[in-house]
């Protein structure tokens, strides 16, 4: 699992054509937008620490200069929003800026200072070859990059298909690589121009785009208004879920004094809602030095240096190798009281060894995906979670909210601040953001029930599933089952053809070093928490490969499936 639209009609309108229909969380006039935030935390704590990174240490008022400088270099391009919303959920009157960075300050300025310029910005997976970088920027209709000097010469490739070359901006780095024609140094541009307002005046209804991984499909263009976007994934809400108005978050980030650490890379979503959460609500925003790979050791150091107080993680492949960390160093990291995870499962046994090493810190497993921020909270039980105020399962048809103890297998739903659609795609939009009862809801594809106290059993993405002699088999199941067998340091389950079952379930297995483990081993824990259909026909023992964001590479494992001599 992982773990919005142009105008107010958009964002009360059913993206299937028909009657208008309620939200569910939106106010109004009330809304927040970014950039709002930004101005009124800057004028309060102009000196206060927003961004620390390496050798930089940014205050707030030092952010909106630069990022009203960036908005400014956008504006004199002729670049904002061009024309009134159509009401169709799918389209956007912005053009967009895309974000081919690593990790840094000038990720959160890009943010920021497109919001401020009224453009829409959107993430680009920087682990993509030149076809993928392609069709993405086409799909996006990209009208200015802002990228790292070290992606020039894949950038150059790319760009020979972009339909209308965009603007570039380069951002110097450690790799020297040349400023590619007609590129803008990033930091001399920003030199050059005046921090001044523009013309632009931003609102809640412009749009932000969040890029899906493509782990189970294309990448999709989720448009997020920015009033849902601050209200829902980042958190500016009253617990009755109306936006909070500027007067409370500023007298909230007044005794604020968080710093906080997105160890993900900000192309991926939660990362990047961790930091924006973490930032607008007046904390600090504290990066590792080194941001070109994972590297626990360095992420240890930076926590211990700056007395980071929460982190975010991406479920075992990120929190086994930091808590491996702590435990060969036998030390804690006393400031640290929140580890949030997203986007990936956080296995038991990984929550036992946090709790070891951190006993001050509160682990908060989270449920959601790129169509509905965070949903649920993980709760005591195997894949019980919390729900969240929005949350909700539906039944098979979509059509109606199943009640607790309902033993339907449904589809776990969000409804309140949710995106408006898919950009450019009707049939997806329409697909996943349906009404019930009169209120939209967003169905980003997840099975769950609905148990009788109120908490959500998270089943597993429905595209994530084999059926193997007609029975359908969730796999995220079955792995959750394998790296909680002793030995085990993670595991990925596929389907691949089988003569007499269809498809057959294949795991590929990674083992600590000195373990010695065979396939009947993994077969006889399986079959001791599962039924005999959901054990593995196979097990093929090596690395498994992960995304850099986190996530199973299931296309890898897929094709090691077919090939390999399990």
């Amino acid at each position: 699992m992982k773990i919005g639209g142009s105008g107010p009609a958009a964002g009360t309108a059913s993206a299937t054509p028909g009657p208008r229909v309620r939200d569910g969380g939106r106010n109004g006039p009330t809304e927040l937008e970014l950039v709002a935030v930004v101005d009124a935390i800057a004028e309060h704590w102009p000196d206060r620490e927003c961004i620390v990174w390496r050798d930089r240490r940014i205050v707030w008022r030092e952010l909106d200069d630069r990022t009203r400088c960036l908005a400014s270099v956008l504006r004199q391009h002729g670049l904002g929003v061009h024309r009134d919303g159509s009401g169709r959920p799918w389209e956007s009157r912005h053009d967009h800026l895309g974000l081919y960075l690593l990790n840094g300050p000038e990720y959160l300025e890009g943010v920021i200072a497109a919001h401020r310029a009224r453009l829409a910005p959107f993430n680009i997976n920087y682990r993509y070859v030149e076809a993928e970088l392609a069709a993405l920027m086409n799909d996006a209709g990209a009208r200015v990059v802002m990228y790292h000097a070290r992606f020039a010469p894949l950038l150059a490739q790319a760009l020979e298909e972009a339909v209308t070359p965009p603007l570039l901006l380069q951002v110097d780095d450690e790799s020297g690589e040349a400023l590619l024609p007609g590129a803008l140094a990033y930091e001399e541009a920003l030199t050059a121009a005046v921090p001044s307002a523009t013309d632009a005046h931003p609102s809640p209804d412009d749009l932000h785009i969040l890029y899906t991984g493509g782990t189970t499909g294309t990448p999709k263009g989720v448009l997020w208004r920015a009033g849902d976007l601050v209200t829902g994934p980042l958190g500016l809400a009253h617990a009755d879920g109306t936006p909070m108005t500027i007067d409370a978050v500023v007298e909230a980030a007044g005794g604020r004094s968080g710093r906080a650490m997105p160890v993900p890379p900000l192309m991926h979503g939660a990362g990047l809602w961790f930091a924006l959460g973490a930032l607008l609500a007046g904390g600090t925003v504290v990066m590792q030095r080194k941001v070109d790979r994972l590297d626990f050791a360095d992420v240890v150091d930076v926590c211990i240096a700056e007395r980071v107080t929460s982190l975010m993680l991406v479920g075992d492949s990120f929190a086994r190798p930091f808590v491996a960390e702590l435990e060969r160093r036998r030390e804690g990291l006393p400031t640290v009281r929140r580890i949030v995870s997203s986007g990936a499962a956080l296995s038991q046994d990984v929550k036992d060894r946090l709790g070891s090493v951190l006993p001050q810190a509160r682990v908060v497993d989270t449920l959601g995906s790129s169509e509905t921020g965070p949903q649920a909270v993980g709760s005591e039980g195997k894949d019980v979670f919390a729900p969240r105020r929005w949350a909700a399962v539906l039944d098979s048809t979509r059509t109606r909210r199943l009640a607790p103890g309902d033993p339907e297998l449904g589809w776990l739903a969000q409804s309140g601040p949710i995106p408006l659609g898919y950009l450019g795609d009707r049939s997806k939009t329409e697909a996943t953001f349906t009404a019930v009862d009169g209120i939209r809801h967003a169905v980003a594809g997840d099975r769950a029930r609905l148990l009788e106290d109120g908490r959500i059993l998270f089943v597993g993405r429905d595209s994530m599933t084999v059926n193997s002699g007609g029975e359908k088999i969730f796999v995220e199941e079955v792995e959750g089952v394998l790296r909680s067998t002793a030995g085990v340091t993670d595991a990925v389950v596929v389907g691949r053809p089988s003569p007499r079952w269809g498809e057959e379930l294949v795991a590929i297995v990674q083992v600590m070093a000195g373990a010695h483990l065979e396939g009947e081993d993994l077969a006889r824990s399986c079959r001791a928490q599962l039924a005999a259909y959901k054990v593995p026909k196979a097990f093929i023992f090596g690395e498994v490969r992960r995304h850099q964001n986190g996530k199973l590479d299931y296309a890898w494992a897929r094709a090691r499936a077919r090939n390999g001599d399990g």
